[in-house]
């Protein structure tokens, strides 16, 4: 009996992969060019480390004034946000654009959301791994987990999801303009939500306008939730603030991105 091979009809092409395989492809790439761009990942240690550092020495018997109990507890979640806010593969995604090689991949059958969502999944791991140093930093400190190693985890996993909510934003300038220099200063839109908060003192001891503002910036909500996980357990009630907080500003950002990446696919 002659087995007949099956054939392929030629008008058709090949089969396009599926949209988990794009995306998956995307994220690979993504993941192994960190190694060649550590200019960018680097500072992302340094500077909460520093910050963390100075913040302990300087602040911390006058935090414990006012009633934080334990102010290096207090400012881990600090260090964590000031770590994984910012960090993407914007600058990356630049150079694809100016030297031409987006445009090529616009040529092929990949679907155009996995151009972005591949670069967000490298995000996630990789902001999610530069809270492993940090968590190392605190406990050499003295900090733990009233929560265990659970809360570890879910700690992790909230940090990493706040740090891809907000590269939403660095994405959308990378795509509407194209420009090294516009994506780097991405991280000054973090500032205002970095600083009116309640990053050094509770939110009770704030006063005026800054207790306000707080009250409306999205980071308030996103210490508190990971400041339970530390000091308090599992306390559902400062949990969910902090969860649906994520959910405002990635909404915003992923909209401003994907805005940008059709804007761009249109131009191209």
């Amino acid at each position: 009996m002659t087995v007949t091979a099956p054939r392929t009809d030629p008008a058709r092409g090949s089969r396009p992969a599926g949209f988990l395989h794009d995306v998956n492809s995307v994220a690979i790439r993504a993941l192994r060019s960190i190694p060649r761009d550590l200019e960018t990942v680097i500072p992302a240690l340094i500077i909460p480390v520093f910050f963390f550092a100075v913040n302990i020495g300087s602040l911390e018997k006058v935090a414990e004034a006012t009633g934080v109990d334990d102010f290096r507890a207090f400012q881990l979640p600090v260090a964590i946000v000031f770590a994984v806010t910012g960090i993407s593969r914007a600058s990356g995604l630049v150079i694809d654009i100016s030297s031409g090689y987006f445009d090529r991949l616009l040529l092929t059958p990949v679907r155009r959301t996995a151009l972005l969502l591949g670069l967000m999944v490298a995000d996630l791991a990789l902001v999610m791994a530069l809270c492993v140093p940090v968590l190392l930093l605190g406990a050499a400190v003295g900090v733990r987990f009233a929560t265990g190693v659970g809360g570890a985890v879910v700690f992790v996993v909230i940090a990493g999801l706040w740090g891809l909510a907000f590269t939403g934003f660095p994405y959308a300038i990378a795509l509407r303009t194209g420009s090294p220099g516009a994506v780097n200063s991405s991280f000054l839109l973090f500032f205002p939500f970095a600083f009116l908060t309640t990053a050094f003192l509770p939110q009770e001891a704030l006063t005026g306008w800054l207790a306000t503002i707080a009250d409306y910036n999205p980071v308030t909500y996103l210490l508190a939730a990971l400041r339970s996980l530390l000091t308090e357990g599992w306390a559902w009630s400062e949990l969910w603030p902090g969860l649906l907080a994520i959910l405002g500003v990635g909404a915003v950002s992923f909209t401003l991105a994907f805005t940008a990446l059709r804007g761009r696919v249109t131009r191209s």
